[in-house]
C-alpha cells in the first residue's frame, strides 16, 4: 500500500482510504468483527447525504461514547467543525425515570431527546444514536412538536406574549433572572430565554410586535454580549401536554424519520433486542405497581409502544457486531477482521515498537490525542524514536510520515488489518483514559445578586442602626407627595422607614444564626461595632507582621516557563476559567520571586484547584527540585497520585505514593530513591513530615487542607515555609470580598468557578420507596457508574446496606462509618475510588475530600433531619463528570412528620427547585469557610454584625494598618420631594427593584451610575420617566458628595444646600455664582437656599405653575374640588429645563467650576 503524502496526507484521507479497502462490507446487510469505535467509523463511513442514520445501541451507557466516536470520524470525513459535528450527529438516550412514579426525567436528557426529534423534522441530523429503551415512549406528535418551534430573525412578526405561550408550549418554565437553560420571562418588549445546549441565554427586544434585535447575554452579569442574526426555538421536552387523554395522537420516535425510513442500524442487535425486552418488562411492571397503589395510571400504551412494534420498525437494520452468529454470511452478512488496540499504558517504548510494525507493514497510523499540547507532545515522542509524524491541519509532513496525530475525541483505538488502517485513541497509550467534564463556565458578579433572594421576614443590616427584620416596600404620603420605604422592624417592635434613594445604607444579612435584634436609638449595635474593630485589628496586626518578615527571607526565584511548560499546560483538555488563570498567574509569579512563596489557593473540591497546583510542581521539576505533596488522609492522597499520574503520563517525571498500604521495605526503599534524587513529585500523608524524610533538593511543597493536619504537623510546615515554596489548597469557600480585603496581608487566590451547571444535577425530593432506590441504583449501575447511599445511624447502617444487597443483588456493597478502624475506613474508601464497589453505604463522613467522578447518583436517607448547608454539602459529592447526576433526598410519609420537620421538608422542596435555598446554603457555607481562615472568634464577630459589614470594616482596619488613607464614606443627604418610585410595569419583582435602587444609591461616580443604566436599558427595555428621574438624583448626589455638601432639602419652593465644614467648594465662586443667580441666597454660615420659584438668571421661565393653570393646560377640567386638592402642588416634570434637577444640578456644576482668575 502506499501511504499518503504532503498535502494529501490528512485524517479524511486516511480515513477514506482505509475504508475503500473494506470494498464490499460497506453496503452489506450485516456486517461482524468490528469493534464499538470501528461500528462508529463505519456508521460515519456509510452515512448518506440524503437520509438520516438512526444507530441503535442497546444501553444508555453506550450513548454518549458512541456518540463521541461518531463525531469525531464524521467531522474528520465531511470536512466538519466539532460545532457542525455536534449539530449533525445527536445522542437519544432513554427517560432513565419510572413514567409512573411522578419524577421528572433529567433536564439534559429530556432536552436531548426534544432536540433530537426537532433536528429530525427540520433534516440538520445526519446520524442519531439511540439506546433500545429511549425507542419505547410515546411523545407529542411532529406537527405539536413543529408548532412548538420557531426560528427568529430581526424584523420577525410576532409579539412578546405570543413568544412566551410559544415558550410555555416548548416546555419552558417562567423564571426572572433567567440564569438557567430551559427558563424564559417576558418584561414588556423585552424577552429572555436560555435554549437547551447553548453556552449563553438569548434576548430578544420588541418594538410593537416585530422583533428589533436579538442578542446574547451572559447569564451571570445579565449584560448582552453581542448580536446574533437568528435564534430558534426548540422544544426542552417532547411531551407538550402533560394529560396524556388530551393527546389523541400520541407518536413514537419512528413518526419522526422521514418518509423514506431513514437508515437503521444496530449495534449488537442480540443486546439491543434483550434490552429492550427488560425496558418494556419494567414499564409493565411499572404499571402493575401504580394499579396496586390504588392510583389510576394511564394506560401502558398510552405512555409507550411495545417492543414487537420497535422490532417491525427495525427488522431490516443493518447489523453491526463483534460476533454475529444469527446471520448467515450467504444473507449479505460480511465479516471484518478488527482487533481493538492494545492497552500500552504508559508504556511508550513499547507503543512505539507497534507503529513501527504498522509502517513496515504499509499500514495507515492514525493517533488521536484530546488536546493540541498532547498531541505535539506525542509528535516529539515519535521523533525521539526516529519515527516521524504529523499532526493533521498542521506544517508541510515529512516525505514518508509514520503516523497522523489528530486532535479529537475517541474511546478507544482499533486495527482493521484488511483496510491497512491503526488507529490509536490517547487512553490506549498513556497511562489512564481521560475523564471527561463538560467546560466549566465562570461565574462573574451578578447584576440581581444584592437582594435577590431578600424575602418578608428577612434580617438586614442597617449602617447606623444595626440589624432588623425586613417587613417589605411601604408608599407613605409625605406632604403632599407618595413615596417610597422599606420598612424595617427592629427590638420592641420599632419602625424605621428608609427611603428607597437610601438603601445603600442597608445590607442582607449574612452570618449563619438568627441574630438578636438591634434597638433603635440604643448602644448595642456600636458596642457590637467597636468589639468587633478592636479583634479584627489584634488579628489584622499579628497578620501584617508575618507578612513582612517572610518577605525578607531569601528564596530560590525560578525561571520563567519553559517550552516543556508550555507543552504541559497545552495538554490540559479544557480552557481555564478566569479565576484558575489568574491563580495561575499569582503563582508563578510568587515562584519567580526572590522570597519564598506562601499562598492559599480556595476552591470546593472540583473546581480546578489540582490542575492549578499541577501547573507549579510541573514548574518546580523543569528546574530540577523535588516537589512533596501532602495530603490529610490515606485516601485523598491516593486520589491525588492517580490523578498526578494521569497528567503526567505523556512527560518524563517519576512520581511516587508513601502510604501506610505498602510494606516498610517498600517505604524505605521508596525513601531512599526521594534522598537520591529519584523522585520528582512525593506523595503522601503526615508521614512526609517526619524527620526520616530527606529530599535531595525539594523546590516546592503542595499541602491540601492544612487545617486538618496536628499542631505538630503545622509546627513542621512553619520551618518549611521559611525556606521552600509552599502552596497551601483549601476545598473550604472562601468569598471573594473576604479576598479583596485581606490583599497586602495574606498571599491568597480564590477559585469560585463552580465544577458544572446547577442543572446538571437533577434533585428530587420522594417519599422512602424501595422501587425508587432500586432503580435509582440499577441505574447508575448499568452506566458504570457508582451510587452513595447516605444513611446517618450507625446502628442501623448495617440494615440499609442488607436491603440495598437485597434489592440490587448484583451490586458489590461496602459500609463506611466513623467508627471502623482507620485502616478498614481506609481500604474501603480506597476500593471505592478504584471501583472495586459500585454502591457505599456511608454516613456523613463523604461530606468533605471525596472526588471520584464516577459516583453520580446520591441517595440521602431520611433528609428531613438534615439542613440546608448539608445538604447542599452532600450533594457536592457527585456531578463531577460529563454524566448526568441525580440526587435522591427520602422522606418519611407526610403523616410521620412533626411540625418543625414538615418546615424543614418545605425549605428541602425548595431546594430541590434550586432556589434560593441553593444559594443562601451556598452563603452559609462561605461564610464559615472565613472563619476558618480567620480563626474561631472572628465567626463569632461575623455573626454579631453580619459578613458585609464585617468585610467593610476590615478593609478599613487593613488599609488603617497599611498607613493607607480612609476615605470618608459618609453620603450627603439629599431629600428633594420628588417621586423617585420605579414603574412597576417596567420592573415588576419587588427584589429587583430593590436592588436597583440600591445599587443607584451606591453609585459614587458618573461611571458607575451610566453603568447601572446601561444594564438598566439593555436587560429591561427603553428607560421609562421614573428610572430617568431616579438616575438625575443619583447625579446630584454623587456632585454633591464631591464637593462636601452635607444635606439638600427641599421645602416647597425652596431649597437648602448645606456644607460639610471640611468642603472643598471655592468661597469666592460661591459668591460669584450667588451674585449672579437671582434665585440663590447665600445664608450664613455655609448655607444656600433655592428659590425655585425665582428666575435662575438665565432667561428660564418660572420652576412652578398655579394649581389652577396647571389643571387648564392639562385638560383635566372637571367639575368639583376640595382644599386638599387645591393646596397640593401641582405635579411638576423635575428633569423639565426649570425642574428641581435642572436647576440644582446647574448650580452644582457652576459651584464646582474652577474660579476665573482673569
Amino acid at each position: 500500500m502506499t501511504i499518503p503524502t504532503s498535502t494529501s496526507l490528512s485524517v479524511r484521507a486516511l480515513l477514506k482510504a482505509g475504508l475503500d479497502r473494506l470494498g464490499g462490507a460497506t453496503s452489506a446487510a450485516a456486517v461482524d468483527g468490528l469493534t464499538a469505535s470501528a461500528r462508529a467509523l463505519f456508521t460515519a463511513g456509510t452515512a448518506r447525504r440524503d437520509a438520516v442514520s438512526l444507530l441503535l445501541v442497546p444501553t444508555d451507557a453506550e450513548v454518549d461514547g458512541m456518540t463521541a466516536d461518531t463525531r469525531f470520524f464524521f467531522a474528520s470525513l465531511e470536512g466538519l467543525s466539532a460545532t457542525e459535528a455536534v449539530r449533525a450527529v445527536l445522542p437519544f438516550p432513554s427517560l432513565e425515570v419510572d413514567p409512573y412514579r411522578g419524577l421528572a426525567p433529567h433536564f439534559e436528557v429530556a432536552s436531548a431527546r426534544a432536540g433530537a426529534l426537532c433536528a429530525l423534522l427540520r433534516g440538520d441530523a445526519r446520524v442519531v444514536v439511540a439506546s433500545a429503551a429511549a425507542l419505547l415512549p410515546r411523545m407529542s406528535p411532529p406537527a405539536v412538536m413543529r408548532d412548538a418551534s420557531a426560528v427568529l430573525l430581526p424584523g420577525a412578526e410576532t409579539s412578546p406574549t405570543l413568544l412566551g405561550d410559544r415558550l410555555l408550549r416548548a416546555g419552558f418554565v417562567r423564571q426572572d433572572p433567567v440564569d438557567l437553560h430551559g427558563e424564559f420571562c417576558v418584561r414588556g418588549g423585552v424577552v429572555d430565554f436560555f435554549p437547551a445546549g447553548e453556552d449563553h441565554p438569548v434576548r430578544l427586544e420588541f418594538i410593537g410586535d416585530a422583533v428589533e434585535s436579538i442578542r446574547r447575554y451572559d447569564a451571570a452579569t445579565q449584560r448582552s454580549i453581542g448580536a446574533i442574526d437568528q435564534t430558534a426555538v426548540t422544544p426542552v421536552r417532547e411531551r407538550l401536554d402533560d394529560d396524556p387523554s388530551s393527546l389523541p395522537n400520541l407518536a413514537s420516535v419512528f413518526d419522526y424519520l422521514p418518509a423514506s425510513g431513514g437508515r437503521l442500524l444496530t449495534s449488537e442487535p442480540t443486546e439491543v433486542d434483550a434490552q429492550l425486552v427488560t425496558a418494556a418488562e419494567r414499564l409493565a411492571i411499572a404499571f402493575d405497581d401504580a394499579t396496586a397503589r390504588g392510583e389510576s395510571p394511564p394506560p401502558l400504551d398510552r405512555i409507550a409502544i411495545g417492543a414487537d412494534e420497535v422490532r417491525r420498525q427495525i427488522a431490516g437494520a443493518v447489523r453491526l457486531s463483534a460476533l454475529d452468529l444469527d446471520t448467515p454470511e450467504a444473507g449479505g452478512a460480511a465479516h471484518v477482521p478488527c482487533q481493538p488496540a492494545v492497552e500500552f499504558r504508559g508504556r511508550v517504548a513499547d507503543w512505539m515498537d507497534d507503529v513501527r510494525r504498522a509502517r513496515v507493514s504499509d499500514e495507515l497510523v492514525l493517533f488521536v490525542a484530546t488536546t493540541s499540547g498532547t498531541a505535539q507532545r506525542t509528535v516529539e515522542l515519535l521523533a525521539e524514536g526516529g519515527l516521524p509524524s504529523v499532526v493533521a491541519g498542521g506544517a508541510e509532513p515529512p516525505a514518508r510520515a509514520a503516523a497522523v496525530v489528530a486532535v479529537g475525541q475517541l474511546s478507544r483505538g482499533f486495527r482493521l488489518s484488511e483496510a491497512g488502517l491503526q488507529v490509536y485513541a490517547e487512553a490506549d497509550v498513556f497511562d489512564e483514559p481521560r475523564r471527561t467534564h463538560e467546560r466549566r463556565r465562570p461565574v462573574a458578579q451578578a447584576f440581581l445578586t444584592d437582594f435577590r433572594d431578600l424575602k418578608v421576614g428577612d434580617h438586614v443590616v442597617h449602617v447606623d442602626h444595626g440589624i432588623g427584620v425586613f417587613v417589605g416596600l411601604r408608599q407613605l404620603e409625605v406632604g403632599d407627595d407618595a413615596q417610597e420605604f422599606m420598612e424595617l422592624r427592629y427590638a420592641e417592635d420599632a419602625k424605621l422607614f428608609v427611603p428607597v434613594e437610601h438603601l445603600d445604607l442597608i445590607q442582607k444579612y449574612s452570618g449563619g444564626n438568627r441574630p438578636a435584634l438591634d434597638r433603635l436609638g440604643g448602644t448595642s449595635w456600636e458596642r457590637a461595632k467597636t468589639r468587633v474593630k478592636k479583634a479584627m485589628r489584634d488579628m489584622a496586626e499579628e497578620l501584617l507582621k508575618l507578612y513582612a518578615a517572610r518577605r525578607t527571607i531569601p528564596g530560590h526565584a525560578f525561571g520563567e516557563d519553559s517550552h516543556w511548560q508550555s507543552e504541559f499546560e497545552d495538554a490540559f483538555e479544557y480552557e481555564l476559567t478566569g479565576d484558575q488563570r489568574t491563580a495561575v498567574n499569582d503563582i508563578k509569579r510568587d515562584m519567580e520571586a526572590p522570597v519564598p512563596m506562601d499562598r492559599l489557593l480556595c476552591g470546593d473540591v472540583g473546581y480546578g484547584k489540582t490542575e492549578v497546583a499541577l501547573r507549579a510542581a510541573f514548574k518546580a521539576v523543569m528546574e530540577g527540585k523535588q516537589v512533596a505533596l501532602l495530603a490529610p488522609t490515606t485516601v485523598l492522597a491516593f486520589q491525588h497520585a492517580r490523578t498526578l499520574k494521569e497528567r503526567f503520563a505523556a512527560f518524563p517525571v517519576t512520581i511516587d505514593l508513601l502510604s501506610r498500604f505498602r510494606s516498610r521495605a517498600e517505604q524505605k526503599a521508596l525513601l531512599e530513591e526521594v534522598g537520591k534524587g529519584k523522585v520528582d513529585i512525593t506523595v503522601g500523608t503526615h508521614r512526609l513530615l517526619s524527620k526520616d524524610v530527606v529530599f535531595r533538593d525539594l523546590g516546592l511543597v503542595v499541602v491540601d487542607e492544612e487545617q486538618r493536619f496536628g499542631v505538630a504537623h503545622k509546627e513542621r510546615l512553619k520551618q518549611l515555609r521559611q525556606r521552600v515554596d509552599v502552596l497551601t489548597l483549601t476545598a473550604t469557600p472562601i468569598p471573594r470580598t473576604l479576598n479583596m480585603s485581606l490583599v497586602g496581608i495574606r498571599d491568597m487566590s480564590v477559585i469560585e468557578t463552580p465544577p458544572k451547571d446547577r442543572l446538571a444535577i437533577q434533585t428530587s425530593v420522594v417519599r422512602f420507596d424501595r422501587a425508587v432506590i432500586a432503580q435509582a441504583i440499577r441505574h447508575e449501575l448499568a452506566r458504570g457508574g457508582q451510587v452513595y447511599v447516605v444513611h446517618n445511624r450507625i446502628e442501623s447502617i448495617e440494615s440499609i446496606a442488607d436491603l440495598v444487597t437485597r434489592l440490587v443483588p448484583n451490586a458489590r456493597v461496602a459500609v463506611a462509618h466513623g467508627q471502623l478502624a482507620e485502616d478498614a475506613l481506609e481500604r474501603c474508601m480506597v476500593g471505592f475510588v478504584e471501583q472495586r464497589f459500585d454502591v457505599l453505604v456511608t454516613t456523613t463522613i463523604v461530606e468533605n475530600g471525596l472526588d471520584i467522578p464516577n459516583a453520580n447518583t446520591l441517595i440521602i436517607n431520611q433528609a428531613d433531619h438534615f439542613g440546608l448547608a448539608q445538604l447542599y454539602q452532600l450533594r457536592g459529592r457527585i456531578g463531577r463528570s460529563d454524566r448526568r447526576a441525580y440526587a435522591y433526598f427520602l422522606v418519611p410519609h407526610a403523616d410521620a412528620l412533626s411540625s418543625i420537620a414538615r418546615k424543614r421538608l418545605a425549605a428541602i422542596r425548595e431546594f430541590s427547585d434550586l432556589g434560593s435555598g441553593f444559594r443562601v446554603a451556598a452563603l452559609d457555607l462561605e461564610i464559615r469557610g472565613a472563619g476558618n481562615l480567620l480563626g474561631g472568634e472572628q465567626s463569632g464577630h461575623i455573626e454579631a454584625i453580619g459578613f458585609e459589614m464585617y468585610v467593610k470594616l476590615l478593609e478599613e482596619t487593613v488599609s488603617g494598618l497599611k498607613g493607607e488613607e480612609i476615605a470618608d464614606e459618609t453620603r450627603a443627604a439629599v431629600n428633594l420631594k420628588v417621586d423617585l418610585r420605579i414603574d412597576e410595569q417596567y420592573v415588576p419583582d419587588m427584589t429587583q427593584r430593590l436592588t436597583v435602587y440600591r445599587r443607584v444609591a451606591g453609585a459614587h461616580t458618573d461611571v458607575d451610575l451610566d453603568q447601572v443604566l446601561s444594564e438598566l436599558r439593555d436587560r429591561y427595555g427603553a428607560l421609562p420617566a421614573s428610572i430617568l428621574n431616579l438616575a438625575e438624583y443619583g447625579r446630584i448626589r454623587i456632585r454633591a458628595d464631591a464637593m462636601g455638601v452635607e444635606s439638600i432639602d427641599r421645602d416647597h419652593d425652596a431649597v437648602v444646600v448645606k456644607f460639610r465644614s471640611e468642603a472643598t467648594v471655592d468661597a469666592a465662586r460661591v459668591l460669584d455664582v450667588v451674585s449672579a443667580r437671582p434665585d440663590v441666597t447665600l445664608i450664613p454660615p455655609g448655607l444656600l437656599k433655592v428659590d425655585l420659584r425665582a428666575a435662575t438668571g438665565d432667561g428660564g421661565g418660572r420652576a412652578s405653575e398655579s394649581w389652577w393653570t396647571s389643571r387648564a393646560t392639562t385638560g383635566k377640567v372637571t367639575p368639583g374640588f376640595s382644599r386638599r386638592a387645591v393646596n397640593r402642588r401641582a405635579a411638576e416634570n423635575p428633569r423639565a429645563p426649570t425642574g428641581v434637577f435642572a436647576r440644582l444640578g446647574g448650580l452644582l456644576a457652576e459651584l464646582s467650576a474652577p474660579t476665573d482668575l482673569g
